[in-house]
């Protein structure tokens, strides 16, 4: 395994694989695999990995393909092997304490791995295209929407042993510094150089960027508190040139500390050390403007399209959001406006019938069509984008996260 240089084979199998590279690596400090799987992962974040943090774009073999070959429509990315990417990037960051890794399974766990289940828990997804037709036969029954079972079942159960293991990759800890990687409502009881910190977390986290720590316990007395800066806050979207923002839009953030602004981020945490007292309370701010991706040129199937990100969420068109309006015929402009709609609601006509509110965007762009002359025409219409995760409860239909765009906006 040592002499392989670059993703390739079965994405699941392989992801696990890595997986396990990382820990010989780090329990065994192996620099051979250290140096192999540090040359493995870049290949995957630089080149076979998706906006949506999905890995395998071949149905055939249910496998990576070669270096930026990234299908929309025919993508496979098997949840089980976004799962497999959360395992290893969580590795990774454990190997070397870098804030990329974190970014990574951040991206992968919001968009590649929950698009895999229904909102009401009851139905799945083998592959997670990136693009639908509505007559794509996508799942390994060649089904077009979520079910709730397979022969082959390693998806559902995958899923269902994940989603209660997410709690443990919100903190981290080194010695006498404690990392928060992931941002969710939660209380945490941690142990830092064997004594009791209990922190307390508030959050609507990603419908906005606020947050807010308090110090319910602290028995440790100093040590840091290492804040994650997200790449997508800091203008990287992954940490290598396979996607770049589109636009000039300039996030920002803020820290304080008990109402005191804290400064000092580097390679993506911004580290708090001091005595902590019970009722100490960190607020943390993230600006979320909505922001346009493109993609390296060398992928061939994303040339001439953007994508659309909020925070760490990755939007899509679907059909059943744009009454008469055909996601692939949509040509957005190279820097386009957006509106952001909080508490849209969506009824889940594929489950349990009842509705389930995203923040959705909306956006001015033009609809392509052909005249009966045969001339091609076009009109201007609004377009409403959702959280990739949320699409496909209202049955099969078009959706696209790719879009047309004018390319007078974009740099090469």
């Amino acid at each position: 395994v040592v002499e392989q240089t670059e993703a390739w084979g079965h994405a699941v199998r392989a992801g696990y694989m890595y997986a396990g590279m990382a820990d010989v690596a780090a329990l065994l400090g192996d620099s051979t695999y250290i140096k192999a799987i540090d040359t493995i992962c870049e290949n995957i974040i630089s080149k076979k990995y998706y906006l949506t943090g999905g890995v395998g774009a071949r149905h055939a073999g249910e496998a990576f393909g070669a270096d930026y070959e990234l299908p929309n429509l025919t993508a496979y990315n098997e949840t089980c092997a976004a799962i497999s990417m959360v395992y290893l990037f969580e590795r990774m960051f454990l190997l070397h304490g870098e804030a990329k890794y974190i970014d990574c399974l951040e991206r992968t766990l919001y968009n590649g791995v929950i698009s895999g289940m229904s909102v009401d828990g009851g139905k799945f997804f083998y592959p997670n295209p990136l693009s639908s037709d509505g007559h794509y036969l996508f799942n390994s029954d060649n089904t077009k929407t979520r079910q709730p079972w397979f022969g082959c079942a390693c998806c559902p159960s995958n899923l269902s042993r994940f989603i209660p293991s997410v709690p443990g990759y919100m903190y981290g800890v080194c010695g006498d510094k404690l990392y928060v990687n992931l941002f969710a409502a939660n209380t945490a009881n941690i142990k830092v150089n064997g004594k009791d910190v209990v922190l307390e977390q508030t959050t609507n986290y990603p419908w906005d960027g606020d947050i807010t720590i308090k110090v319910v316990q602290n028995k440790a007395k100093k040590f840091a508190i290492m804040i994650r800066i997200p790449g997508w806050v800091r203008g990287q979207v992954v940490p290598s040139d396979l996607y770049s923002f589109s636009d000039d839009i300039l996030s920002g953030y803020e820290v304080t500390v008990n109402g005191v602004r804290v400064e000092g981020e580097q390679d993506g945490y911004l580290a708090v050390a001091r005595k902590w007292k019970k009722g100490d309370v960190v607020r943390i701010h993230f600006d979320m403007p909505v922001r346009t991706v493109i993609a390296n040129r060398r992928v061939a199937d994303d040339r001439g399209r953007i994508a659309v990100v909020r925070g760490p969420l990755v939007y899509c068109a679907e059909w059943a959001d744009n009454e008469g309006i055909n996601p692939h015929h949509l040509l957005l402009a190279g820097n386009p406006q957006f509106e952001v709609q909080p508490n849209y609601g969506i009824e889940n006509k594929e489950g349990d019938g009842k509705t389930f509110r995203v923040t959705s965007v909306a956006a001015k762009a033009q609809e392509a069509s052909v005249t009966p002359e045969g001339r091609l025409s076009a009109k201007d219409v609004t377009v409403r984008l959702i959280p990739y995760y949320a699409w496909n409860h209202r049955g099969a239909g078009k959706m696209d996260v790719w879009l047309a765009c004018s390319l007078s906006g974009l740099e090469d």
